[in-house]
């Protein structure tokens, strides 16, 4: 009988494909939007506290995914679609209803595909997103963990000229200083709580909705939570 060739021992992950892990996950979740730089090796050395090697070997794990892209000599977010810039009038709650408007156009629709085109563990990634849900989250928490799970749903659409376009307007949204100013106010605590409480059950039944995979149900809940979060932020706040 032939002599059959060694296999490699089975080793953990890697360095470098931890770190490519992180970063993805920063651009899945939205935290490093599309077009925005990323640091360079020197400074990703420094902050995972490894050997700039380990850093150039994720950049280019990366780079081969088509996740980030090269201009010139630095690193960022691939990017197909031009900068969304949007126009601020004087009236913040008027910006903050227009942002909804468009995500809303924009979210419904992407949330009914990827009901419907997620495999099984996109579904069950995302209900544990859902579940770390809860009320005494402080806004900072919430806001992180609200971005992370929209931003999970919109990934598992299937295309993805729709999930740049939706994560440039998420960020227009998540970054606006009106939206900042509206929930953070110290008039606002008890309203903003009631936010995030609403808001945590609303996910939960998203993820209810998407895990079943019943894309009627998912665009029914998904109009509903954006409705219900419109009304208190242009409504309820001060």
């Amino acid at each position: 009988m032939p002599e059959q060739p060694p296999f490699e021992p089975i080793t953990r992950d890697t360095v470098s494909s931890q770190i490519r892990d992180q970063l993805l996950k920063r651009v899945t979740t939205g935290e490093m939007a599309p077009g925005s730089p990323i640091p360079s090796e020197r400074e990703l050395s420094a902050r995972f506290q490894v050997a700039r090697t380990s850093v150039r070997e994720a950049l280019q794990g990366l780079l081969s995914m088509g996740v980030i892209e090269r201009r010139g000599n630095r690193s960022y977010v691939a990017e197909h679609l031009p900068s969304v810039v949007v126009e601020r009038g004087n009236n913040r709650k008027t910006f903050v209803a227009e942002l909804f408007e468009t995500r809303r156009v924009l979210e419904v629709p992407i949330f009914e595909m990827a009901a419907d085109r997620a495999d099984q563990d996109d579904r069950d990634r995302i209900t544990q997103i859902a579940r770390s849900f809860h009320d005494s989250l402080d806004i900072p928490e919430f806001r992180k963990l609200d971005r992370e799970f929209h931003t999970s749903i919109a990934q598992c659409c299937g295309n993805p000229l729709l999930i740049e376009l939706y994560a440039k307007v998420l960020d227009e949204l998540f970054r606006s200083g009106e939206f900042d100013e509206l929930l953070g106010a110290e008039k606002n605590r008890t309203e903003v709580k009631q936010i995030i409480a609403t808001a945590s059950a609303a996910h939960l039944a998203i993820a209810e909705a998407f895990q079943s995979g019943d894309a009627s149900a998912m665009r029914s809940v998904t109009k509903s939570h954006l409705d219900e979060v419109e009304h208190a932020m242009v409504e309820d706040l001060k």
